[in-house]
């Protein structure tokens, strides 16, 4: 997953997602889409999680393949649409929910 998250963040740069915070917004669209509205905070209250935990360190095998398929299926929609706007990037939200 941390090869695929390095990856997307790449293709993200090249679209014109450029700051830290431009990052976390785009991160959030992400999860978003992926948890039925969440965004990554009430993501790690939903878990119980501390602020020093990370999210993918508290994910069974099948929210793990759920989050790798996010991952490689938005790398791959912004290369392949030429996105180049963080703006078009956000707009890359699925619309399922990983329990």
């Amino acid at each position: 997953m941390k090869e695929h998250n390095k990856q997307l963040v790449e293709a993200a740069q090249q679209a014109g997602v450029a700051t830290a915070i431009d990052f976390a917004i785009f991160q959030n669209h992400g999860y978003r889409g992926l948890y039925g509205g969440l965004d990554q905070k009430a993501i790690h209250q939903r878990k119980g999680l501390k602020k020093s935990q990370k999210i993918l360190d508290h994910m069974g095998s099948t929210e793990l393949a759920a989050n790798l398929f996010r991952a490689t299926q938005t790398e791959e929609k912004l290369k392949r649409d030429g996105v180049n706007s963080k703006q078009q990037a956000n707009t890359h939200t699925l619309t399922w929910v990983a329990r």
